[in-house]
């Protein structure tokens, strides 16, 4: 199965959309899409394996359960357009669901596999050790702070400290801490971005995250 090109946008140049934003029946696509718009940069929504392996860039969305991510993309053939992707050296970035699909393993509901492109797992937050933070709410949902791990090129031209958006009760714990660009503060400091050379990831949502978002999709897209 290969799949059915949904929309395209590009800068009025006639050349071709570089990025491709994969859809898997599972992510935020349109928000995703008109925030690549909006900064004018080339992209696509689509769920075709040639399209995958046509793009310059990989975008990999997702709200929803783990299992269903993953039974989707696997019933969908785009397992493995997804890795080589990677392989190939293409800058990918993962979003919410889609950075937790590039893990080992989650937890969510089971345990169910991932792509297994990072090193790490995929947990449940749990606040019930930690005294009078135990009534802090699942999911974190809301804005929330990004903390400095690394330089990474995703966050150029950014502040340190800055505002985005997250909606998330499963985070990842990566075994190698070297990919960790960002930490973000919810009962304890979590992963909430990573970088490791071509593979970038966010827990949240830079297409809701006004300014700093969208500067974070610039500097993607300039990759």
């Amino acid at each position: 199965m290969t799949g059915l090109l949904i929309r395209q946008i590009g800068n009025g140049t006639g050349i071709r959309p570089m990025i491709t934003i994969v859809d898997y029946g599972m992510g935020n696509l349109h928000s995703v899409l008109k925030a690549f718009e909006h900064i004018g940069a080339g992209a696509r929504i689509s769920s075709a394996v040639s399209a995958i392996a046509s793009a310059e860039k990989v975008v990999l969305p997702g709200v929803g359960a783990f299992a269903d991510a993953m039974e989707a993309l696997g019933r969908m053939q785009l397992v493995e357009p997804l890795l080589k992707a990677i392989e190939q050296g293409k800058p990918f970035l993962g979003i919410c669901l889609g950075m937790q699909l590039l893990f080992e393993v989650s937890y969510e509901d089971g345990e169910h596999p991932g792509l297994a492109a990072v090193a790490g797992e995929v947990r449940r937050f749990d606040f019930s050790d930690k005294g009078d933070k135990h009534n802090l709410k699942i999911p974190h949902m809301g804005w929330n702070t990004l903390d400095w791990q690394v330089e990474a090129p995703l966050l150029r031209g950014l502040e340190k400290g800055c505002f985005v958006y997250f909606v998330h009760s499963y985070y990842v714990i990566c075994q190698d801490e070297s990919v960790i660009a960002t930490t973000t503060d919810y009962g304890g400091a979590f992963t909430s971005s990573i970088w490791r050379d071509n593979v970038y990831a966010v827990q949240f949502h830079p297409e809701k995250s006004q300014r700093a978002g969208l500067q974070m999709l610039k500097n993607f897209a300039e990759l």
